[in-house]
């Protein structure tokens, strides 16, 4: 547009003027703030173990625990740890979660009442059942101290124990694997148990239906002990 006279463009500029401030304002974009590195996560887990050689195993893990040797609900009648932590060797602690996990479907999950087991321990019960049939001689030391083997039951899905036919450390020819004088549904449930554990990487033995050992690797003796809270 012309201005043909001086006072008319004047008024014209003050008018227009701000609707030309706001159409500049508007089409200016927003500087984006500098990108600030994200806080650190800070986990309230405590790990006070080394994980590369242990994997400790909770309820939170999907398995009901009853550790007995860490009360004196056991064939010793006292508590033989400090405290109840389970621990396995972290391979045979990933099969052993497999397992749980084939059982579900079933209706079953893990009942776990001894994992590994230092040798001072397995010295105090040799001490109380010196007998090779169902505890290990301390000098040539048992599975449970490798890390590798592993007591355990059925429960169903709401943590019932199931009935296997006979209480954990029951010591006599009803707990044997091959015993044959059980109702029949007991003789189901041991061999769900059985069937599952061998399928992955677990071996019975032929005296106590609740004891497995994984045979997929070879793991040293040990006599670490876990920490207990203060």
């Amino acid at each position: 547009m012309t201005c043909s006279s001086g006072w008319f463009c004047v008024i014209v500029s003050v008018v227009m003027m701000p609707l030309l401030v706001s159409t500049c304002k508007a089409d200016q974009k927003p500087v984006a703030a500098p990108a600030q590195d994200p806080e650190p996560l800070v986990s309230d887990v405590r790990v006070d173990y080394d994980t590369s050689l242990w994997t400790e195993l909770k309820a939170e893990d999907g398995y009901v625990i009853d550790m007995r040797y860490a009360t004196a609900n056991n064939f010793v009648k006292e508590a033989i740890y400090p405290c109840a932590r389970f621990f396995l060797r972290p391979e045979v602690a990933s099969a052993l979660g497999e397992v749980n996990k084939e059982l579900f479907p079933q209706g079953f999950k893990l009942k776990l009442f001894d994992g590994y087991r230092p040798r001072p321990a397995q010295q105090k019960l040799w001490d109380k059942v010196p007998n090779p049939d169902y505890v290990a001689p301390p000098k040539e030391g048992s599975m449970h101290n490798r890390g590798v083997a592993i007591d355990l039951s059925l429960t169903d899905l709401k943590g019932q124990e199931i009935d296997m036919g006979t209480t954990y450390d029951f010591f006599g020819p009803e707990a044997h694997r091959d015993y044959q004088n059980l109702p029949q549904q007991i003789l189901d449930h041991r061999r769900v148990l059985r069937t599952v554990m061998e399928a992955h990487g677990f071996q019975s033995i032929r005296t106590e239906w609740w004891h497995f050992s994984f045979t997929r690797g070879s793991y040293p003796l040990d006599d670490w002990q876990w920490p207990c809270a203060n």
